[in-house]
């Protein structure tokens, strides 16, 4: 089969059995591992920066939460132009070259944490180069869609981004494992030691021992480089959805022109919203975003060239459509969440449980170390790994029953959960002995988790069933990226109020969301005069 398909016609069951079934599971098969991979260098610097502060990297801790916020911000950014990418370069060169370029911060991260003089610059750099990984989710979803028929949409999306989301689970994982053992030897340089507990994944004390924090960047080089290979002798452009790609130097091209121009917008943004001395602070979050959302789309449209230009202006057309709005808000609740409460529940875990809070007379709260506080890495995994493992359940379930029906029974349960979890939030950080709602806090999140993972594998089939196949994809796209906001805003928005002494505000702020969500889920796809019932 030529690397180049021209007829094709899943709907078609005769064609799909003879022929689209066998290269459909072939492309998702690899597109699998490559979004795993993604997932892991996106998300790396939640594990990395707490090992730096273990081993005594000069950086403040704002500091270092700038690099996880660079990250999460560049990644949702990037999947705007990526949400476009499919048409315009066809789907297997645009997943061989997003993957390949994975290689750069991961090569780049390993050499930059050798030395503990690197600055703190590079690091932000570094970051903001992985968010390439967050932005791949997007491409990688359009092209997946292209592949299946529409009753097949919401189980081949779900195992695509649920296994791909395993990404998160997989970093949290393995990079604790491979900072403890020189797995290159002298090609990774030497080791450092720790000045203290590191509180990795299984609770093993590691103070004093060697650790090649460098690892956590080479690591994923054993993946990337097989399964570029792959990527590019396995995949297939479908020439019914990217018709007039122009050889795979010329969509290289187009990739990289539209991933620059992601990049400086969203330079751009956080320069002008991170505080002194890496920005200017000039803008809050809740202006910040919006402003880099619309100028991205601008200069994308403007800065299009050639054929991209027409291309571009016809996918934007899905803006018209009020359903592209509807479903936006829709995948906010369930993948804004999941990747949103990823990084924050570390934070919440360290903080909450891991110290006393005590209100002075002054009304001023202090804080002193719980010797009896849970590790935050010992148990940050657990959510996220139900959460991707339980999402293509969510996907088959709303293939047999409807996405929207699904939506809405998680919805509900995410209002309860989100709600419970505050209060349970306001109880820990109030208490003399926090750990003992430890467990509460836990179980709330996971149920939290597996709503996410589900309610991600309903929206994908709703959007293939709604959306044609020319219009399917860049709506996943555009979803997920606004979607992909989430890994920026809940850890600030939680940080805020753990910080103010009132995290439980967070918590009922998103269940008044989810609330809101619910109604429009209700509106648009299940009352009884709604223009699409069910899909």
């Amino acid at each position: 089969m030529s690397t180049n398909i021209k007829d094709w016609d899943v709907e078609d069951q005769k064609f799909w059995e003879s022929t689209g079934k066998s290269i459909a599971y072939r492309n998702l098969w690899i597109s699998i591992p490559s979004l795993l991979m993604g997932f892991a260098v996106w998300l790396m610097w939640g594990i990395i920066t707490v090992q730096m502060s273990n081993l005594g990297f000069p950086f403040k801790q704002e500091e270092l939460f700038t690099l996880t916020a660079i990250a999460g911000l560049s990644g949702a950014t990037l999947r705007i132009p990526a949400s476009f990418m499919i048409r315009l370069g066809g789907g297997r060169n645009v997943i061989f070259l997003t993957t390949a370029l994975l290689m750069i911060p991961a090569i780049g991260t390993g050499i930059a944490l050798m030395d503990k003089n690197t600055s703190l610059l590079s690091f932000q750099l570094l970051a903001l180069l992985s968010g390439i990984g967050g932005g791949n989710f997007a491409a990688s979803m359009s092209n997946i869609s292209t592949f299946f028929p529409k009753r097949l949409q919401g189980t081949a999306l779900g195992l695509n981004a649920g296994l791909g989301n395993f990404g998160v689970t997989t970093m949290q994982v393995v990079i604790p494992l491979v900072m403890t053992v020189g797995v290159f030897g002298a090609l990774a340089g030497d080791p450092m030691a720790l000045a203290k507990d590191s509180g990795w994944i299984f609770g093993k004390i590691l103070a004093g021992t060697d650790t090649w924090i460098q690892n956590a960047g080479f690591i994923w080089l054993v993946a990337l480089v097989p399964l570029a290979f792959l990527g590019f002798f396995g995949m297939n452009n479908l020439l019914v959805i990217s018709p007039k790609i122009g050889g795979t130097i010329a969509a290289f091209i187009k990739v990289l022109w539209l991933y620059g121009l992601a990049f400086f917008t969203a330079a751009l943004g956080l320069y002008l919203y991170l505080p002194a001395p890496t920005g200017l602070g000039l803008l809050n979050m809740w202006v910040a975003l919006p402003l880099i959302i619309a100028a991205t789309l601008l200069v994308m449209k403007l800065a299009a060239f050639g054929e991209m230009k027409g291309n571009i202006a016809k996918q934007f057309e899905i803006f018209k459509n009020k359903h592209t709005w509807s479903m936006t808000a829709l995948y906010i609740v369930t993948f804004g969440s999941f990747i949103g409460f990823s990084m924050a529940v570390p934070l919440s875990i360290k903080v909450i449980f891991g110290d006393i809070h005590i209100l002075n007379d002054a009304g001023v709260w202090e804080h002193m170390k719980n010797p009896n506080g849970p590790s935050a890495l010992t148990y940050a995994w657990i959510g996220p790994f139900v959460g991707a493992l339980i999402r293509p359940l969510g996907g088959w379930i709303s293939d047999k029953v409807g996405g929207s029906i699904v939506t809405q029974v998680i919805s509900v349960v995410m209002v309860a959960a989100s709600a419970y979890a505050g209060y349970i939030m306001m109880q820990a950080y109030q208490s003399a002995t926090p750990e003992i709602y430890f467990m509460q806090f836990m179980v709330t999140f996971v149920i939290l988790f597996a709503a996410t993972g589900i309610g991600n594998g309903s929206t994908f089939r709703t959007v293939g069933v709604i959306f044609d196949r020319q219009q399917a994809g860049p709506v996943l796209g555009w979803t997920s990226a606004v979607a992909a906001y989430g890994a920026f805003i809940a850890p600030v928005v939680i940080g805020g109020q753990i910080k103010a002494g009132t995290p439980e505000m967070a918590m009922y702020g998103f269940a008044a969301f989810y609330a809101v969500c619910l109604i429009i889920n209700w509106w648009f796809y299940l009352r009884k005069n709604s223009e699409i019932r069910n899909p």
